[in-house]
């Protein structure tokens, strides 16, 4: 992949700058020990700069000691984090790479943790001085202008207050619009040297993903600016936003998968609040394909890390929503995505820039996206606590919705006790037991919450429905969860007093916590609670509520529903009672039984309705019916 000719252009600048191109050794010459190196960012790396660097050092090991390379994850290669370079070499990531990662943890390299949009302003202040920038650069044009290519990030900043500046040219480097431009003249020594670009190489998705990037896509809605990190689950959650459209992106990083997006149309930036029309990144990661796409391109500009990631400008997009992921997440809603206990593991880098300036915008929304488990499902990443020595990289109130492979929790607005049982409804089922006794040991949920374990509690998702009622309306059918309690009150709370009365046949209106776990907490092989469901203004509302209790002796089922009083007459009744009776003939039950107040006339005229073999009993004001399911 060469962009340019740059043959030409390279002689003619080694014409009027000839002092810039010298050999390597005496380039290698003007640092001096102490001297704070910084390095090119991820696949921006110039990695024959940082071997030649090396080799340099072996080849004189006396040139200079102690020098402090500054580097933010290392893809590429890292020789100068060796034990057997202590004495020349000292690294220091503000985001600990895989290949740093052992070094750090052993004491033999160090870590800075800082928001990724504040290091341009510590080389600004010189609160971390720079002696010496080793980047990468396209070949100059005829201007003499040279784009820092996939690594603009604090790459500018590192270039800008640098005593020497030392680039590696390289041919396969893509030229890119936005803030990387660095003329020749502010560079103190050019080696040209063509060498593939690093690539990012995505893990591989499966199946247990694309579950979780299914669930995020349901969150994402046309027209909204989007950020998302890394790594497979991102890639998994961009494959499934094809049926969007008109989604804009204000991201940190761009990698193949939103190329992919704007190659088909889904990403036109048409609707964001700020540079419109323009995809905003700090830094990209991907492949040759991905390289090439956004080499010369002006739809996608590359803008210094201390503006993408800044909270202020990210506020400024309506509709952002921001994505990303993390190690662990406790039951109270604090997230590591840095460190797995006292394990240095990444860093805080710019999760929590987005997510908090996510939470700023208007309509804006957050997103944390993980695994249920880790270390093949021996570990569960929702945990009662935060590990000992882990770092909060997001607090309690950066995070909106939870994403596991087992569905979606939400957590704005609510209190620890909810919050704990939405978690703990996305766990992964070998875990939920011992969350719920872990919280009750705490005091985080109620003392006698009750909790079925194995599949009989495990939430049938299979039975998620939309039904259309006979005057238009649109619902979602869905079985009750576990953690529906709060709903399940407020729904009950919303009913009249003669609705709750013909529902429960008493006077009684209370419905204390020890009454709702009757509706929440069920065995899904001997009983169903089906919840009529719209969402209003982004939180769901129970209009209407259906359920059977299997008698095992006599294979039927004692079934019950009750509707809300402003939604009555539309239909829900019919859909409910229609959706009980299929989802009962699938448990090959025969029928249902009913008691029902003689005065309860819509309730009899809704059965009469479905058609059943019907029997009926009647006694001091109560009927009690037999309904045998029709057999075609």
């Amino acid at each position: 992949m060469i962009f340019n000719n740059e043959s030409r252009m390279m002689e003619e600048m080694k014409k009027i700058y000839p002092n810039k191109f010298m050999p390597e050794d005496r380039v290698f010459s003007h640092i001096h020990r102490g001297d704070r190196i910084f390095i090119g960012t991820a696949c921006g790396e110039p990695q024959y700069l940082v071997r030649s660097l090396v080799n340099y050092v072996q080849s004189h090991p006396k040139a200079f000691f102690d020098a402090e390379v500054l580097h933010v994850w290392t893809l590429g290669v890292a020789p100068y984090a060796d034990e057997k370079l202590k004495y020349n070499f000292r690294h220091n990531s503000f985001f600990i790479g895989a290949n740093t990662r052992d070094a750090i943890n052993k004491g033999l390299a160090d870590y800075s943790p800082i928001f990724l949009s504040e290091i341009p302003e510590l080389f600004y202040s010189g609160v971390v001085p720079i002696d010496v920038a080793l980047v990468q650069t396209s070949p100059p044009d005829s201007h003499g202008y040279m784009s820092l290519g996939v690594s603009v990030d604090i790459v500018k900043a590192a270039t800008e207050n640098a005593s020497l500046v030392i680039a590696q040219v390289n041919s396969n480097s893509p030229r890119v619009h936005g803030d990387g431009f660095i003329h020749i003249e502010d560079v103190d020594f050019i080696i040209p040297y063509d060498e593939p670009v690093l690539q990012y190489k995505e893990e591989a998705e499966t199946e247990v993903v694309q579950k979780i990037g299914n669930y995020v896509s349901q969150l994402i809605e046309n027209g909204d600016t989007i950020q998302v990190g890394y790594g497979s689950i991102p890639n998994a959650i961009l494959s499934n936003l094809y049926n969007k459209k008109n989604l804009g992106v204000h991201t940190e990083l761009i990698g193949d998968g939103l190329v992919e997006l704007m190659k088909k149309g889904v990403i036109d930036n048409s609707k964001k609040s700020i540079n419109r029309g323009k995809t905003i990144a700090t830094f990209c990661m991907g492949n040759k394909e991905t390289y090439e796409y956004i080499h010369d391109n002006p739809a996608i500009e590359f803008r210094t890390v201390d503006y993408t990631n800044n909270p202020l400008t990210i506020a400024q997009h309506d509709n952002m929503t921001a994505i990303n992921s993390a190690l662990e997440i406790d039951l109270t809603g604090q997230a590591s995505a840095e460190s797995i206990g006292k394990t240095f593991y990444s860093g805080i880098g710019g999760q929590a820039d987005f997510m908090r300036g996510s939470v700023l915008a208007k309509n804006g929304k957050t997103i944390l996206a993980l695994q249920s488990t880790a270390e093949n499902e021996t570990v569960s990443r929702i945990m009662p606590f935060i590990k000992e020595g882990a770092g909060v990289t997001l607090n309690r109130g950066d995070i909106h919705y939870v994403v596991t492979e087992y569905g979606i929790a939400y957590l704005h607005g609510k209190n620890i006790r909810e919050r704990a049982m939405e978690l703990i409804s996305i766990a992964h089922p070998k875990f939920r037991s011992w969350l719920i006794e872990e919280a009750k040991k705490q005091n985080l949920i109620y003392k006698d919450q009750e909790f079925i374990p194995g599949v009989r509690g495990e939430y049938p998702e299979e039975l998620e429905t939309y039904r259309t009622t006979k005057a238009g309306l649109e619902v979602l059918l869905r079985p009750v969860k576990i953690s529906d309690e709060p709903l399940v009150k407020d729904f009950f709370y919303s009913l009249s007093d003669k609705s709750l009365y013909r529902r429960f046949s008493s006077a009684r209106t209370d419905m204390p916590h020890e009454r709702l776990q009757d509706f929440v907490i069920i065995d899904y092989t001997k009983e169903m609670v089906i919840l009529a469901v719209k969402e209003h203004e982004g939180k769901e509302e129970i209009l209407g509520l259906g359920q059977y209790g299997i008698n095992e002796g006599t294979r039927t089922a004692e079934v019950a529903l009750v509707v809300r009083d402003d939604y009555q007459r539309q239909g829900l009744g019919t859909e409910l009672l229609t959706y009980l009776t299929q989802l009962a003939k699938k448990q090959g039950l025969l029928g249902f039984t009913a008691e029902v107040l003689v005065e309860n006339r819509p309730m009899f005229r809704l059965f009469e309705k479905m058609g059943f073999y019907t029997e009926k009993r009647s006694e001091a004001g109560m009927s009690e019916l037999k309904m045998t399911f029709r057999r075609k």
